[in-house]
């Protein structure tokens, strides 16, 4: 019998535009400890629009099947898989490939893991209608969450270990977020639920309507800036409470030029914490960070235990990421969604290849 065909977006070579709709053989078999899923929805990530262009800075394994952002139906289960079976609605962590054997893998870090591999740039991701995942890395899904929210758990768990778990937030305390991408406006989000006192946001001309979105998100201010104009940002920080300050910042761009502004924006004795990638190098000092005697810090990924909070968070309807999909399409019509996210028309995009 001839073997079944399915469409997938593929990104097939590391330059600008390498990125199409394929036919691939669908995945037949599954390794003992695997499931087969069927793709209920997929998230589309900033990172796969940069992947898109070639503006990546992470090591991309093509040609390779996008998407790491998804949830579905298990379709077949490995035999020695417990827990998860046929029917079953789930939702998938990342870290596809991981050694199981150092330090960050034995204490439950293995977001850490330096052999680790990610779906949709080390191994085949699910922008397709199948998709081959460890049974470790699934998640029973309530039925009260639907595929297009449930999509975006893993954008919610990497602005959850990013904003309550690296950062720590008192009630009062004040926040600001660069970056109105969904990262940023799930830290936003998510700094709200932590009690922030008052809640800022920053972003680009380009991204109107995402600041439009985080001031229904609960931001208190936003702020356009420019690439080389801070301006902005300090002089709401310095109108703010004594003048010294925010408690904390959330770095959730792609620009590492940002980071001097979030040294000048922080008060002394606060926190930085940087969620977003940027290749540039840096061309100033860093003595401010150390003149504050304020922590900097890198949030990376997600593990088993930020993933059941984000669910029970998004089953509860306290953490609702809804407000920040602005197309549901199917397949096909990927290169919409890419492109609206790349030019700040749309926050995120869900596609469903069923």
């Amino acid at each position: 019998m001839p073997e079944k065909s399915m469409a997938a977006v593929v990104h097939f070579a590391l330059k600008p535009g390498a990125v199409e709709l394929r036919e691939l053989p669908r995945p037949r078999d599954v390794a003992d400890d695997e499931v087969l899923l069927r793709t209920g929805a997929v998230g589309v990530c900033g990172s796969e629009v940069h992947q898109y262009h070639n503006t990546h800075s992470w090591r991309v394994n093509v040609p390779v099947v996008l998407g790491h952002e998804f949830c579905g139906v298990v379709a077949r289960a490995g035999k020695a898989v417990r827990g998860f079976r046929e029917g079953d609605r789930v939702t998938s962590e990342t870290a596809a490939r991981i050694c199981g054997q150092c330090i960050y893998c034995r204490t439950g870090e293995y977001n850490l893991c330096p052999d680790r591999l990610g779906f949709g740039y080390g191994v085949d991701g699910a922008m397709a209608e199948f998709v081959k995942a460890p049974a470790r890395c699934l998640h029973h899904l309530p039925d009260s969450v639907p595929f297009e929210k449930a999509a975006l758990t893993e954008p919610c768990s990497v602005a959850y270990n990013a904003t309550c778990v690296k950062t720590h937030i008192r009630p009062g305390d004040s926040a600001l977020v660069f970056g109105p991408g969904p990262i940023g406006l799930l830290c936003l989000a998510l700094a709200k639920l932590s009690g922030a006192g008052w809640l800022g946001v920053a972003g680009l001309e380009q991204d109107a309507r995402r600041l439009d979105v985080a001031r229904r998100t609960g931001a208190d201010r936003t702020m356009v800036i420019g690439k080389e104009d801070q301006g902005p940002v300090l002089e709401a920080v310095r109108a703010l409470g004594d003048g010294l300050g925010v408690d904390v910042v959330i770095d959730a761009t792609g620009h590492s030029s940002t980071l001097k502004t979030a040294m000048a924006a922080v008060r002394p004795g606060g926190q930085i914490t940087k969620v977003g990638w940027g290749p540039q190098p840096l061309d100033f000092s860093l003595d401010p960070l150390v003149q504050k005697a304020a922590r900097l810090q890198g949030s990376f990924s997600h593990n088993f235990l930020v993933w059941e909070k984000a669910i029970a968070l998004l089953a509860s309807a306290k953490l609702d990421p809804a407000s920040l999909v602005g197309r549901v399409e199917p397949l096909a019509n990927w290169r919409a969604c890419f492109d609206e996210m790349a030019s700040g028309q749309i926050v995120k995009g869900v596609l469903k290849p069923a």
